[in-house]
């Protein structure tokens, strides 16, 4: 009899060895690299075809292609809806990760309860839970519906068999690192087992038009476990972020072949589940303190929807050696950058301060709109002077101190007065050919001594702006 061959996979970036290492070439990661006997060459075909025999296969240009408008299914979340792109693509393969009890699966069920809600059928394998766990979670969320089935399997195998027999329009795989190939000899959850299930997933999916969702671990960095080749497989990566503590969560697209990558839908999650938070400024601006030194309020851009969000800064003398600077919700080395800034083109003594920043409501924002928010935060703390309780700060801030400007000018304006924020402080460049509605102030700005002059210190005279 041949002599099994054996061999070494990281479980974190999936590097194959002969021999076992502590620690893993490919990522740096210690004690990782896991045992796992080979498989044998398998001789069926991976592709996408179903008939049996040898295939012709024969290239076609480009513009012969037929092109097919796939009609979305709704969800009726329209929060979901916006960061899928329009709705569920029959055929599409998403990938849904989170931190456990975050709301991955409830959500879920709500979204298998609203399309079979439609008259369409959906199979929702949990091979975390039994059946019934998971009516106990559809009676707490007031589910009943006949067109949704719930069946807990690990077994790819019986999977396959059981949606050949349903032909579904939606399953949820609840979650892939449960369900296993008896072929592979690995354990599941490990890097060979995730990748030959995804695969089997994958054609299903491709070949009879059924929508899947994958629900996958997180691992303690925050990063969906396994290989990122998980991620290369799929059409779309949705990350469900949030604390356990507070209500908010936030779902947010990193890869979407059939959308855009830069939306993000708000949920608030309840008793009765997951219910969808239609106006997220009004929220994030709730609680605000008037009057208070440190605060600063934003109007960033998330994909296609405008977010009001409040920046609080903090800024105490040091005791150590070296002061701190930490920041929630924002870059680390943008914080330092802005702080230098401050120091060599205001004036600011900030090499002996500490730096405490922090986006109110558990937003985390990355576009360079809000570098002028936050270099009046920073000033206003520092200053100990408030700032006005109607003001709105947008721009991009430059090592020179000069004020960049920033795109869609105008739905930015437009989400601030209808809020009710009196003026907007926006860059110079950005005050042309564009009309301010009525009832806000638009004030332009050069520099960063002329931001803080016109938000700390009184407007001054020769600053340009308009008001209808």
């Amino acid at each position: 009899m041949a002599k099994q061959k054996t061999k070494f996979v990281c479980q974190d970036c999936g590097y194959e060895s002969t021999k076992w290492m502590g620690k893993c070439p490919g990522c740096h990661s210690w004690n990782t690299l896991v045992e796992e006997r080979e498989a044998a060459p398998k001789t069926q075909r991976r592709g996408f075809s179903t008939t049996d025999g040898p295939r012709k296969i024969k290239a076609e240009p480009i513009t012969k292609i037929e092109r097919r408008d796939e009609a979305r299914s709704s969800t009726h979340i329209n929060e979901l809806n916006r960061v899928l792109g329009g709705g569920i693509v029959p055929g599409s393969l998403v990938l849904f990760g989170g931190d456990p009890g975050i709301g991955k699966s409830t959500l879920l069920l709500q979204v298998s309860a609203m399309v079979a809600g439609n008259k369409k059928r959906v199979l929702y394998i949990s091979g975390e839970e039994s059946v019934k766990q998971t009516k106990l979670r559809a009676d707490r969320l007031g589910i009943e519906e006949d067109d949704l089935f719930v069946l807990a399997e690990t077994e790819v195998a019986v999977i396959e068999q059981v949606i050949e027999e349903m032909q579904p329009a939606l399953v949820v795989i609840d979650s892939i690192q449960t369900v296993h190939q008896e072929d592979v000899t690995s354990a599941p959850g490990s890097v060979s087992q995730v990748r030959e299930c995804t695969a089997s997933f994958m054609r299903i999916a491709k070949t009879k038009g059924i929508a899947i969702f994958l629900v996958g671990h997180v691992t303690k960095q925050g990063a969906i476990a396994g290989p990122r080749i998980l991620e290369h497989m799929v059409d779309t990566v949705l990350y469900f972020e949030g604390d356990q503590h507070h209500t908010y969560r936030i779902l947010r697209a990193v890869k979407n072949r059939f959308g855009s990558t830069n939306e993000i839908g708000i949920f608030e999650m309840k008793e009765s589940g997951l219910e969808e938070v239609l106006n997220p400024s009004e929220i994030f601006l709730e609680e605000r303190s008037a009057g208070a030194a440190g605060s600063a309020v934003v109007a960033s851009m998330e994909g296609t929807r405008t977010v009001l969000v409040e920046i609080q800064s903090l800024i105490s003398p040091t005791s150590f050696g070296n002061p701190r600077r930490m920041a929630t919700g924002v870059d680390h080395n943008r914080i330092s950058l802005i702080m230098a800034v401050l120091e060599k083109r205001v004036g600011m003594m900030l090499q002996n301060q500490d730096a405490y920043i922090k986006v109110a409501g558990g937003v985390r924002l990355d576009e360079p709109s809000i570098d002028l928010a936050i270099t009046v935060a920073i000033a206003s703390s520092f200053r100990d002077v408030a700032t006005e309780a109607g003001d709105v700060i947008i721009g991009e801030v430059g090592l020179t101190g000069e004020i960049r400007r920033v795109s869609r000018i105008e739905q930015r304006v437009m989400e601030a007065a209808k809020l009710g924020f009196t003026r907007v402080i926006v860059p110079q460049k950005c005050l042309e050919g564009w009309k301010a509605p009525s009832g806000i102030q638009v004030v332009g700005v050069k520099t960063v001594a002329e931001a803080l002059e016109v938000t700390l210190g009184g407007k001054t005279s020769g600053t340009p702006s308009f008001e209808l």
